[in-house]
C-alpha cells in the first residue's frame, strides 16, 4: 500500500488557496463551520458576489441567503464529518437578488493531516442553459412527434378512402379483367394504408411486424376472400420489431405473394390455406409466403413476369434479400431470406400437412 504523504497544515492551506485561485472554474474553500476561506474569481463574477462581502461569511448567508438549502447544509455537514461526499448534487438557487439559476454541486473534505482545521473544496457548475436547451430540445421533439402522428393518421385515413373508392369503381366496372385490377389495386393501396396506422401507433420508429401482417392479412382478405370456409389466410410471426421503412418493403412484399396466391393458386372454388411467416435471428431473418394450392404451372420458367413479380424483386434487392421459389407438396413457398437462415421448410410443411388432413 502507497504511503500517504501529510502535509503541515500551512503548506496544506495555502496548496488548497493556490489551486483555489487559479481555477477558471467557480471554486469555494470552506471551513468546518462552512464560512468561506477564499474563492476563485469565477465564482464572484458567476454569483455577482464581491470578494470583500463574501470572504468570511457562511455560504449560506451570501446575498438573500439562496444558499441555504436544507439538503445542501446537510450534506456539507456530513462531508466535513467524513461520512460522506458531495457527487453531482444538482439544486435551484433562487433568491431576491440573483437570477434563477440550476446548479450541480461537488464537495470533498481535504485530508492534509489536520483534523483540528477542516477545510471543504466546493465546485459549483451553471446548468441553466444547458437544461433549457435540453427542456427545449425535448418540447421540439415531442411537438415533432405528435405532428408526425397527426400526419400518419391523416395518411392512413387518405389511403382507406381512396381505397373504398377503388372497390366501388370494381364493383361498377364492366369488365372482369377491369375488376380484377381495381381489386388489385385496392388490396395495394391498403397494405400501405395498414402500416401507415401501425406507424401511427409506433413510438419508437419500430413496427411489429406480428400484429402489422396480422391486420395487413385481415384486410387482403376482407377485399379478395368471398368465403372465409373455403379459404383461410394466417399470420405465424415471431415478435420482431423492424424500422418502418424495412416493414414498408416487407409489407408489400406480402401483399403481393398473398394476392397471387389468392389468384392463382385455388381456381374453381377449391379449397385451401395460406400461411404468411416470419423468423428472424440476430441479423439474419426470413419471410415465406406459402400455399397448399395447385402449385406453379409448368410452363412459369417461360413465363413474362408480371407487374407483381417486378416488385418483389425490387424489394428483395432493396432489402439484401434472395427470392426462392419451391415447392411445398402442394402449393407453392416464395421465400425471402437475408442472411445465413436456416430453412424452417420442415416446420411448414407440418403446417400445411393439418390443412391437408
Amino acid at each position: 500500500m502507497a504511503a500517504r504523504t501529510i502535509l503541515d497544515p500551512d503548506t496544506g492551506l495555502a496548496l488548497a488557496l493556490a489551486v483555489v485561485g487559479s481555477s477558471t472554474s467557480p471554486l469555494v474553500l470552506l471551513d468546518g463551520d462552512f464560512n468561506i476561506v477564499a474563492a476563485s474569481v469565477s465564482f464572484f463574477d458567476a454569483f455577482q458576489l464581491a470578494r470583500g462581502d463574501a470572504e468570511g461569511r457562511s455560504l449560506f448567508d451570501l446575498s438573500s441567503g439562496e444558499w441555504n438549502v436544507p439538503q445542501l447544509r446537510a450534506l456539507l455537514k456530513a462531508t466535513a464529518a467524513g461520512d460522506a461526499r458531495v457527487e453531482a448534487y444538482e439544486m435551484d438557487l433562487t433568491g431576491d437578488r440573483v437570477e434563477p439559476r440550476h446548479l450541480v454541486v461537488n464537495a470533498r473534505k481535504l485530508d492534509y493531516g489536520d483534523p483540528e482545521h477542516v477545510r471543504l473544496l466546493l465546485s459549483v457548475t451553471d446548468v441553466t442553459d444547458a437544461r433549457l436547451a435540453d427542456k427545449l430540445k425535448d418540447d421540439l421533439l415531442r411537438e415533432k412527434a405528435i405532428l408526425l402522428q397527426e400526419i400518419q393518421h391523416r395518411v392512413a385515413n387518405s389511403l382507406q378512402i381512396i381505397a373504398s373508392v377503388i372497390l366501388q369503381s370494381a364493383r361498377h366496372a364492366q369488365s372482369e379483367e377491369a375488376r380484377s385490377y381495381l381489386r388489385d389495386a385496392h388490396s395495394r393501396v391498403m397494405s400501405v394504408a395498414t402500416l401507415q396506422q401501425q406507424l401511427a401507433a409506433s413510438r419508437l420508429g419500430d413496427v411489429d411486424l406480428r400484429p402489422y401482417f396480422t391486420q395487413l392479412c385481415e384486410s387482403i382478405g376482407a377485399s379478395m376472400i368471398r368465403d372465409r370456409d373455403r379459404l383461410t389466410l394466417e399470420v405465424n410471426a415471431d415478435a420482431s420489431p423492424v424500422p418502418a421503412q424495412t416493414s414498408v418493403s416487407l409489407g408489400l412484399i406480402v401483399t403481393e405473394l398473398v394476392i397471387n396466391s389468392l389468384k392463382h393458386a385455388f381456381p374453381g372454388d377449391r379449397r385451401g390455406r395460406i400461411v404468411v411467416e416470419y423468423h428472424a435471428h440476430g441479423p439474419n431473418w426470413e419471410l415465406a409466403v406459402t400455399d397448399n394450392g395447385i402449385g406453379m404451372p409448368k410452363d412459369a420458367a417461360s413465363a413474362s413476369p408480371g407487374l407483381g413479380t417486378g416488385i418483389i424483386a425490387a424489394l428483395a434487392t432493396q432489402l439484401r434479400a434472395r427470392v426462392q421459389v419451391t415447392d411445398a407438396h402442394p402449393g407453392t413457398t416464395v421465400s425471402l431470406i437475408h442472411g445465413q437462415w436456416a430453412s424452417v421448410q420442415a416446420e411448414r410443411r407440418e403446417v400445411l400437412g393439418e390443412a391437408r388432413s
